[in-house]
């Protein structure tokens, strides 16, 4: 019996210790996938670092008050995954939100976003962010800009100044 009690409190200090660990962790309701669905989440979830387990929710509910993110307890209800991202924080989020467009089952509930309980409007909001290289491009391209319009600007004045000594 206490071998049992042991396991347990192991995989709730596991769980805290994610939560802790995560830059973004998202639970989501994955009841009404087939086997095949949740096969190919994980490996999409995988091949982008992210860890992305089933916990009992009576685990996870210790685990989260352990953490104090007590607002998260609300939403482990039900059949729920959770999927932890330890480097980019928006990767989880994109992952899933995409994956729950195409597959109406798996259904988002929240999440923790840096240590603070994200509500699904604030998860859907960064699954809507570019990834980082995405924002990296976008900041170079605003960077280029006006160094590509005064060279505009000069081949334009050149072109006007030959044409005026021809």
């Amino acid at each position: 019996m206490s071998g049992i009690i042991e396991k347990k409190k192991q995989i709730v200090e596991e769980i805290a210790e994610k939560f802790s660990a995560s830059q973004t962790a998202v639970v989501v309701d994955y009841r009404g996938l087939d086997v095949s669905e949740v096969t190919e989440l994980r490996k999409e979830l995988r091949d982008a670092g992210i860890d992305f387990k089933v916990y009992k929710n009576t685990m996870a509910r210790r685990a989260v008050e352990s953490v104090e993110l007590n607002d998260l307890s609300e939403i482990l209800v039900g059949p729920t995954a959770l999927a932890f991202s330890n480097d980019d924080v928006v990767a989880p989020a994109r992952i899933l939100n995409n994956f729950a467009k195409k597959h109406e089952a798996l259904e988002i509930k929240g999440g923790v976003i840096e240590g603070k309980v994200a509500s699904l409007e604030q998860i859907k909001e960064l699954a809507d962010l570019p990834n980082y290289e995405g924002m990296v491009s976008m900041l170079l391209s605003v960077l280029q800009a006006p160094v590509r319009n005064f060279a505009y600007v000069t081949k334009a004045i050149s072109e006007q100044k030959e044409e005026q000594g021809a």
